[in-house]
């Protein structure tokens, strides 16, 4: 049987390749293409998480489409809003009819002489292996481990009378109402998980090894507010995106230059959401600088109104082992449990686990080099969405789906039929992924690199992205335009 070929395969069907999919048919609507998915839905992790309160980190005006303007009230929303949203969006585009779920792509082999992608699938319903040819491969699988979460081995657990659960795969039976919770970890999982549990347990606890910095936002935005009774919501969105870009850019550019008054400013925020006399200097005062790691956003600030009405608590120190009754601390006080959440963290899959090959030579990633953050040195017709650590992920998102189309179209207009990125000449290589967090150091070195300076270089910066991906040269140093037939060939450094 012939294999099925299409212009454009998408990988993944969540927020970034629903929204890969509808700039396609946008931008380029002649184009064919499918979407491979490896779960049974909709909405990547905004399907996958289902624990209590799961919600954006980002405000909806900046995680949404550049365009579908996000309407609901709430600019920091549940994930069952996201999820509706994301559904709704490809419903709208057309790109529902075109995903394949339960699709786990395996690996994708370029072949210059037809200057095509095959790509090998496994189907987990029927364990049937799929094959696909495409000229242009786009990944939108994310990088966190779908599968499993970091769950470290604590001792005694074999030996707690309760139940241990991952936010990861979160039991559908388990009532927590009534009950004492220890959620162990400090991260964004863990300040959702707080306050929403603590309206229906008796208490909650926070156990973190190390505090993390944590911003209240308000859960509406006010100008949103203000202007949709005005404005209709495709002239009010782009407004209140941009003001909520450049606030956000600003926030992290001080918190680069000026890290000792943002501290400041948060520790001084966080006082005045809590009891006199708590001890924030402990709980919510890290050792590093605001974003060495991302900051934890509480909406309305209901973490430390939870904390301050005595539902939850937040205790700093280090697991000795689990007991019978709970938690024993390092500190030797122990904390009586009839539930332990471990919010411990995610692990890193680059590609969603798939492996590339190109004319027969395995692409070892940890030896390539991204170029403009979105495609691989020394790899053909492909590009990856990875989002910002500063700011929200679909900033990024949209920036990449529109630079591949204007590639895509590039091509047809100059007749050309490969674009390859090639590595940086010369400069000091560093992470692609510039956050000190425990769940990018377990991993780093098996993610690509980014260079020194440009094109090579993540910015982090959503408005000089916009100049570079939008407005930019496709032709530059970086990048070689070819035809079919013509060998790819490893290009070492200077």
């Amino acid at each position: 049987m012939a294999t099925e070929h299409v212009d454009v395969l998408i990988v993944g069907a969540g927020l970034s390749g629903v929204g890969a999919a509808c700039h396609l048919r946008r931008n380029c609507p002649e184009k064919t293409y499918a979407v491979l998915e490896s779960r049974a839905a909709i909405g990547g992790t905004w399907d996958l998480f289902r624990y209590p309160g799961v919600r954006s980190d980002s405000d909806m005006f900046t995680l949404g489409y550049s365009f579908k303007p996000w309407t609901d009230p709430k600019a920091i929303a549940d994930g069952d809003a996201i999820r509706d949203y994301v559904r709704r969006t490809a419903d709208e585009y057309g790109v529902t009819d075109h995903i394949r779920f339960r699709h786990r792509v395996l690996r994708a082999d370029w072949d210059s002489a037809s200057a095509r992608w095959t790509v090998h699938a496994q189907r987990d319903d029927t364990g049937e292996t799929v094959v696909l040819t495409c000229a242009f491969l786009f990944t939108c699988a994310g990088y966190y481990r779908y599968d499993a979460g970091y769950a470290p081995r604590f001792p005694g657990t074999e030996r707690f009378a309760g139940r241990i659960v991952h936010p990861q795969h979160w039991p559908a039976d388990l009532d927590h109402t009534g009950k004492r919770v220890v959620v162990i970890g400090s991260g964004a999982t863990a300040v959702t998980l707080v306050p929403a549990m603590a309206e229906r347990a008796a208490h909650v606890t926070m156990l973190q090894r190390s505090p993390t910095y944590v911003l209240a936002l308000p859960s509406r935005d006010v100008l949103a507010d203000a202007l949709r009774r005005w404005l209709p919501a495709k002239a009010a969105y782009p407004v209140v995106r941009w003001k909520n870009v450049l606030l956000s850019t600003a926030n992290f550019q001080l918190s680069r230059r000026a890290p000792a008054l943002v501290r400041r400013l948060l520790l001084r925020a966080a006082r005045g959401r809590l009891p006199a006399g708590y001890d924030v200097d402990r709980h919510f005062s890290p050792r590093y600088d605001p974003w060495d790691q991302r900051l934890c956003v509480v909406p309305d600030g209901d973490l430390f109104t939870a904390v301050a009405r005595g539902r939850a608590s937040v205790v700093t120190d280090t697991v000795d082992t689990f007991t019978e009754r709970g938690v024993r601390l390092g500190s030797g006080e122990e904390l009586a449990a009839d539930v332990v959440v471990t919010a411990t963290g995610l692990n890193l899959l680059a590609l969603g686990g798939m492996t590339l090959s190109v004319d027969g030579a395995e692409v070892e990633l940890p030896d390539t080099v991204a170029y403009k953050g979105m495609m691989l040195s020394g790899v053909p017709n492909f590009a990856m969405t990875l989002g910002y650590t500063n700011a929200s992920w679909t900033l990024k998102a949209d920036l990449v789906a529109t630079y591949v189309c204007r590639l895509l179209r590039h091509l047809d207009r100059t007749g050309q039929q490969v674009v390859t990125p090639l590595p940086p000449p010369d400069g000091e290589l560093e992470p692609i992924i510039d956050l000190t967090a425990g769940y990018v150091l377990r991993s780093v070195d098996a993610l690509p690199k980014q260079g020194a300076r440009a094109p090579w270089r993540l910015h982090q910066n959503y408005p000089r992205d916009v100049l570079l991906m939008r407005h930019g040269r496709l032709t530059d140093p970086g990048v070689r335009f070819s035809r079919a037939g013509t060998p790819e060939r490893r290009t070492a450094r200077a």
